[in-house]
C-alpha cells in the first residue's frame, strides 16, 4: 500500500497510518442497516460482478451483510466495513483539498466521518464506497482487502489514472 496523490489531492494519509494494525475485532451481533445505491444499469452489472468476488473476510472480519440485502452492499464484522457499489460522485471530490489514497493499484477518496472514514474509488466506471467504523480511524488496511477484486470487476473509467 502506498499514498498517491490521485486526481491532485494532497496525500495526506501517510504509509504508516496505511499499514497500522486492526485495532480489536468485536462485534455487536446485529446487521448494519445500509442505504442500497439504485445506478444505473452498466454500472449495476459491475456491482453484480463485483459482488461475486467480494471476499469471506476483511481484515480477518467474517462476511456480515447489512439490511435490507443487495448485490449491491456487503459487509463484515457486523457493520464495522460497509462496502457499496455504484453510490453517486461524493461532493467531495470537487474538492482540491480532498486526500486521496491508492491502496493496491485501486484509488480512493479519504473523508473522515464521525463514526470513521469513508473511502470511494476514484476513475472507475462506477463509484464504490467503502465505510470503516471508528476502530479505523487511522487504519484503512481492510482496503487491501477489497481492492483486488475491484479492480478486476469495475473497469478504469479514465486511462492510466488507474493503474
Amino acid at each position: 500500500m502506498s499514498a498517491h496523490r490521485p486526481f491532485g489531492l494532497p496525500a495526506a494519509v501517510s504509509a504508516a497510518v496505511l499499514l497500522l494494525a486492526v485495532a480489536g475485532c468485536s462485534s455487536t451481533g446485529a446487521a448494519a442497516s445500509v442505504e442500497v445505491p439504485s445506478p444505473p444499469v452498466e454500472e449495476a452489472a459491475f456491482c453484480q460482478a463485483l459482488a461475486k468476488e467480494l471476499p469471506d473476510t476483511v481484515a480477518g472480519l467474517e462476511r456480515s451483510d447489512p439490511e435490507p440485502g443487495s448485490e449491491l452492499t456487503a459487509g463484515w464484522g457486523d457493520g464495522a466495513i460497509v462496502l457499496r457499489c455504484g453510490v453517486p460522485r461524493p461532493e467531495k471530490m470537487s474538492d482540491p483539498k480532498a486526500q486521496g489514497v491508492s491502496v493496491n493499484g485501486v484509488r480512493w477518496m479519504l473523508e473522515p466521518t464521525d463514526g470513521g472514514p469513508r473511502l470511494t474509488t476514484v476513475y472507475r466506471k462506477t463509484y464504490v464506497e467503502v465505510g470503516l467504523d471508528e476502530r479505523y480511524a487511522h487504519d484503512i488496511g481492510p482496503l487491501a482487502d477489497l481492492a483486488a477484486p475491484v479492480a478486476r470487476t469495475v473497469p478504469c473509467g479514465l486511462e492510466p489514472e488507474c493503474g
